[in-house]
């Protein structure tokens, strides 16, 4: 698959409009139609974007258009069915993070697009930054030594959807979003720690979950908000490695500190970019120029632009320029971990990785 990419698109609220825009830098892709229930914002979204086809309902999209692939830029629990709907019309899938409400819903979606042997890619952006593909570099390399410990970390003093002002207010209401700060923001930098460490089998994990900020009545009245604002846990993954989460929309405090990962022989921290080991005596603290990295690895190693984006990865795997990194993988793996967190909260007590994936149940809504 060598052409333009014909793709079509469901969904154009904030997150598809971001995804159409990315679209526009990449010169093989061409996007076909999109689907939207919002009538005149589809309508709008389209003659902004030259897009031909508009259509109110993505099942109808699938059969009227030839496409070769779908991005689902839908709210949480509906990504299972636009998913779903999808690759069973013969298209690969780009799906928005989370992956889906549940684990047992990403788990289908997952095994769907193996047995028909088709592509699904969910929006992970973090794992396109400099400072992450910098610091895999480094764990790569082995100057790390044997890792032990890392730390998923991420922080807004006030920035909960809605009720702070921005976004809509599916965000928040759980019966559609599934999930809070840890859907909405935490899944980016628990996949970026889990695609650092090789993406490794989750054993045990444990959690507490929080709503304590004050919110304007109102809003909350409106909102139905009933997601967390701020989430911890912890996860004990394979080869004696301990995972620390930490995720806050709102929290009287100016910063949380940065996402990490720890070795025997060397530290590395994404923001601000660090590395650390020690010499003898002497500890060593080293910053990078990441911009030179990423101009090594564009002009000297031939890179190209197969890892500047989310989209222009998904582009280059679909025309068979690189393989596909496995985000699904890492997506399924981190739906475990949140929604372990989330059981863990319910049980009052550490939970297996079996127990969630027993006792996870659908929580899809048809698009």
């Amino acid at each position: 698959m060598t052409s333009k990419i014909r793709i079509g698109i469901i969904g154009v609220g904030l997150i598809g409009k971001a995804h159409l825009r990315r679209y526009q830098q990449i010169p093989d892709v061409e996007i076909v139609a999109l689907a939207d229930i919002d009538v005149p914002e589809g309508q709008r979204v389209a003659e902004t974007f030259n897009i031909p086809k508009v259509y109110t309902n993505g099942y109808t999209m699938l059969k009227n258009e030839h496409l070769d692939a779908v991005d689902i830029c839908l709210h949480n629990n509906l990504h299972m069915a636009g998913t779903l709907a999808a690759l069973r019309a013969g298209c690969h899938v780009y799906c928005e993070k989370p992956m889906a409400g549940t684990y047992v819903d990403a788990l289908t979606m997952l095994n769907t697009a193996r047995e028909l042997d088709l592509h699904l890619s969910i929006q992970i952006a973090n794992l396109f930054a400099p400072e992450t593909k910098a610091a895999k570099a480094l764990i790569d390399a082995g100057r790390l030594g044997r890792i032990y410990h890392a730390r998923s970390a991420g922080h807004r003093r006030r920035g909960r959807p809605f009720v702070d002002g921005y976004g809509r207010k599916e965000f928040v209401d759980k019966s559609i979003a599934a999930g809070g700060a840890f859907f909405d923001m935490g899944v980016y930098h628990i996949a970026t720690i889990l695609y650092l460490l090789g993406n490794p089998k989750v054993e045990r994990i444990t959690g507490k979950t929080y709503q304590e900020t004050a919110i304007d009545p109102r809003r909350r009245e409106m909102s139905n908000y009933s997601v967390e604002e701020l989430g911890m846990g912890f996860a004990r993954l394979e080869n004696n490695i301990g995972f620390d989460i930490i995720e806050a929309w709102a929290i009287h405090l100016d910063t949380l500190g940065s996402s990490y990962v720890v070795g025997s022989e060397g530290g590395v921290k994404l923001d601000p970019f660090g590395f650390f080991r020690n010499d003898g005596d002497l500890a060593l603290d080293a910053t990078g120029d990441l911009d030179q990295f990423s101009y090594r690895l564009h002009n000297v190693h031939d890179q190209g632009d197969v890892y500047d984006s989310p989209q222009h990865h998904w582009i280059a795997a679909l025309q068979g320029r690189v393989d596909l990194l496995p985000t699904a993988e890492i997506a399924l793996n981190t739906m475990l971990i949140s929604e372990g967190i989330y059981l863990s909260e319910k049980l009052g007590r550490e939970v297996t990785a079996d127990e969630v994936r027993e006792l996870s149940t659908s929580a899809a809504i048809d698009i």
